[in-house]
């Protein structure tokens, strides 16, 4: 079976000047159907049917056949039908064969994917029609207009998806078996629409259209790897949210493995698309097959084998606080937390404050003006809390109790910690109330006058907030972030499963009785805020490979 597909392009675009051949991501915008019909196994012939001589060159040059339009089918209000039955027939001359089906594919759709081009055409072929036109289902309650006014073209008011199907012609292609093709028309009695996504269905007639095809031919596939469990936090998910939620225009794919529960549930109840995988080695299997274009592996420290894996099977690796040995061979190294002296040295390393990636909440929120008087305590120890270092803080709460009876405490518990088998539950008598994953916890925060808190992400939302906090690690790789020190409004205690409770009690007392070094630590942190927001779309960047 011989198949022929016809683009026609003329050369006097008004709306959109020089159109088909100006670049879009990079490439002419001919460009895209004829690759389109090149992919396209059951496609014989590709042809290019225009009156522009750049136009026919840019065809030649990407191998089409380059037919010379006739010049009185190149005005204005010459239809498409006498334009393909010409184009067919130099073909047919030229070729010295018949054809069985004809294609028209407009260069003005840039964004059809050639596998549905394909199952298109294979769906055709199958068929008993005579003709395929392209639609996208658009059902709406939609109105038209008499003399009489206006009238709805819909029988009862219901929810868009109860509507039946409304299909408008998206141009992108049309199928016709040969004996319909005349210069009169291309289509025969039996004719059939076949649905295409409506991302594909966009047909560029304007600039907006333009700048709204170009982001789509402009979207990358990009997985984020990333785990979280009771001992390392959910701290790498919260990041990799935040990325997601800020790489909109993109295909994003989380995969995580299947023994951490507590990261998949957060994923799960975010609506995040996830791949969960049982060990590395599945990860790799599934990259191959999924083929994205980058990878933010945001899971510590990697080995050299790992990374250099990974970069066999992605073209862009991004890797997140990561020490190993393996970070040497990423694309990008972002330690927004801390600064390690081994690999600060490696030119594919971006670290401190200016990339750390703040949610959204935090990007809008406003500081609140400083309280001379400590009233509202802020608790937050992460999703997880692996070292318990909220049940520490509770016993401080419920000690000071008599002595600031007007003070409250509202501990942030994460969705990894069982408050209720540590005891951390809601005390009315003691005036503190606990919250359990709590959905928007800069709420919470700006009302505060004062954090406790453990050294991981929260400290730059809470200095972005010019929130004064008590700072305790909960690990010794967490004392290695750079951030949460006093010269940037911070009263470090050091490791908190080794802090005492009385030297928590009389730190905590302290910055009660001194407003004025509140005042002091909030200044400090705000100093900070505008590099602090500015940290998501300098990560991004990166990841995009745009700066």
């Amino acid at each position: 079976m011989k198949v022929l597909a016809i683009i026609p392009a003329r050369g006097g675009s008004k709306g959109i000047p020089r159109k088909n051949v100006r670049l879009m991501n990079g490439k002419p915008l001919i460009y895209y159907a004829i690759h389109n019909a090149q992919l396209c196994s059951l496609i014989t012939d590709v042809a290019v049917s225009s009156d522009d001589e750049e136009i026919l060159g840019i065809a030649a040059t990407y191998g089409a056949e380059a037919l010379q339009r006739p010049a009185y089918l190149a005005e204005d209000s010459v239809t498409l039908d006498p334009v393909i039955c010409d184009a067919v027939l130099q073909m047919e001359k030229m070729r010295n064969q018949h054809y069985d089906i004809v294609i028209t594919l407009q260069p003005t759709s840039p964004v059809l994917r050639a596998q549905t081009l394909e199952k298109a055409l294979q769906a055709f072929i199958e068929d008993a029609a005579d003709t395929y036109i392209s639609a996208v289902n658009k059902p709406h309650l939609s109105w038209s207009k008499s003399d009489k006014g206006y009238y709805p073209l819909y029988k009862e008011r219901l929810n868009r998806q109860q509507l039946p199907p409304n299909y408008l012609e998206a141009g992108a292609f049309f199928i016709t078996r040969r004996e319909f093709i005349t210069e009169n028309s291309r289509m025969g009695s039996q004719i059939s629409v076949y649905e295409i996504p409506e991302q594909e269905a966009v047909d560029i007639d304007t600039a907006n259209d333009w700048i709204v095809c170009e982001a789509i031919l402009g979207r990358k596939k990009i997985v984020l790897r990333a785990d979280g469990h009771q001992t390392l936090g959910m701290g790498h998910i919260y990041h990799c949210l935040t990325l997601a939620y800020n790489l909109i225009g993109h295909e994003v794919m989380f995969v995580t493995k299947a023994r951490y529960r507590e990261g998949i549930e957060k994923l799960q109840e975010s609506f995040m698309p996830i791949m969960i995988v049982e060990n590395d080695e599945e990860f790799f299997r599934f990259l191959e097959k999924y083929c994205p274009d980058v990878v933010v592996n945001d899971c510590l420290d990697t080995s050299e084998e790992y990374m250099k894996k990974l970069k066999k099977i992605c073209p862009r690796v991004v890797t997140i606080e990561d020490m190993g040995e393996g970070a040497r061979y990423a694309d990008v190294v972002i330690n927004a937390l801390y600064a390690d002296e081994k690999v600060a040295v490696w030119k594919n390393v971006y670290y401190g404050e200016d990339y750390i990636c703040l949610r959204d909440e935090f990007l809008v929120a406003e500081p609140k003006p400083l309280s001379q008087e400590v009233r509202e305590v802020v608790v937050l120890f992460g999703g997880t809390d692996p070292s318990n270092l909220t049940e520490k803080a509770y016993r401080l709460a419920k000690k000071i109790h008599p002595q600031y009876p007007h003070m409250h405490f509202t501990f942030i518990v994460g969705i990894g910690y069982d408050s209720k088998a540590h005891g951390v539950i809601s005390c009315e008598g003691c005036n503190i109330t606990v919250i359990q994953n709590a959905k928007f916890v800069s709420a919470y925060m700006k009302r505060a006058d004062l954090a406790l808190t453990s050294q991981g992400r929260t400290v730059y939302e809470l200095a972005a907030l010019g929130i004064p906090a008590v700072v305790m690690a909960q690990n010794e790789r967490e004392q290695l972030h750079i951030f949460a020190q006093m010269q940037n409004g911070f009263f470090n205690l050091g490791l908190g499963s080794h802090l005492e409770d009385e030297t928590l009690e009389r730190t905590f007392e302290f910055l009660v009785n001194t407003p004025q070094l509140r005042d002091e630590m909030r200044q400090l942190m705000l100093s900070h805020r505008q590099r602090l927001k500015n940290g998501v779309k300098n990560e991004i960047r990166l990841i995009l490979d745009e700066r």
